[in-house]
């Protein structure tokens, strides 16, 4: 796998901004079928930074109601990424 599929897209709601600003951690969404280490590798290589530790967890889709009776919404998997002293990705400025 490339590591551009294993990282979707940086995870931004108001618990990621307090785990970036007091833990330090970013959370993304991976690929489904990725691991620890290839998520490591990938975050290393594209943010330019030095990775301490890797938590996954898979999230189950919810099932939602539409006009069409109920539907369910695709199964994830979230990676929280812990960093470095020092080092800090920069997806929350702005």
């Amino acid at each position: 796998m490339q590591m551009y599929e294993i990282i979707k897209r940086p995870i931004m709601t108001e618990r990621s901004y307090v785990l970036n600003e007091s833990l330090n951690q970013v959370a993304f969404e991976v690929d489904r079928r990725a691991n620890k280490i290839e998520i490591k590798g990938a975050v290393e290589k594209i943010f330019d930074v030095k990775v301490k530790n890797v938590n996954v967890m898979n999230t189950k889709g919810k099932v939602k109601r539409n006009r069409f009776g109920m539907g369910k919404r695709q199964d994830w998997k979230k990676a929280i990424v812990t960093l470095e002293e020092g080092s800090e990705i920069k997806v929350f400025e702005e």
